[in-house]
């Protein structure tokens, strides 16, 4: 039988990506070299300021993009008008979310960090728990709830409160 040969495919290949991005800052990078190759080193402080940062990103405003594909629904044809007060509903919420007191959803107790990095980017230390220590840092300095609404049943739903 023949063997066949080995193609990779990259398992999350990245397409174009329009998003618009923030410098937070540029005081935790630099570049360095190994072997003759550079190499991207970050400061174990950058990636908490990134995580920390990225957290009330996440629950306070909502991208541009987002909030365009929000508001067409608005003058959308086809949508009903449950749909159209949801959007609207979603809309206001993100405006009084945007000024940073009140997040945009009330549960705000998960996060979930997926980060790649490449061979030629150097932390020097365990990068969970620098990301981890932004979160907590996020969580404990805004109006974040710890706590999310978990199911009992089908029908009824707790607050964990932790």
């Amino acid at each position: 039988m023949a063997e066949k040969p080995f193609v990779y495919q990259d398992p999350f290949p990245l397409g174009p990506d329009p998003t618009e991005y923030e410098k937070i800052s540029s005081d935790y990078v630099s570049v360095g070299e190994f072997e003759g190759k550079p190499v991207l080193k970050i400061d174990p402080e950058g990636l908490t300021l990134l995580a920390a940062e990225a957290i009330k990103a996440i629950n306070f405003t909502l991208r541009p993009a987002h909030l365009a594909q929000v508001a067409a629904i608005l003058d959308d044809p086809d949508a009903s008008e449950n749909d159209r007060m949801v959007a609207l509903m979603m809309l206001k919420n993100a405006e009084i979310a945007s000024h940073g007191i009140l997040p945009f959803c009330q549960d705000t107790g998960t996060a979930t960090i997926i980060g790649k990095k490449g061979q030629q980017v150097w932390t020097g230390c365990d990068d969970a728990e620098f990301l981890s220590k932004g979160i907590h840092r996020t969580y404990t300095q805004e109006n974040l709830r710890y706590s999310q609404t978990a199911p009992l049943n089908m029908y009824d739903e707790v607050n964990t409160r932790t």
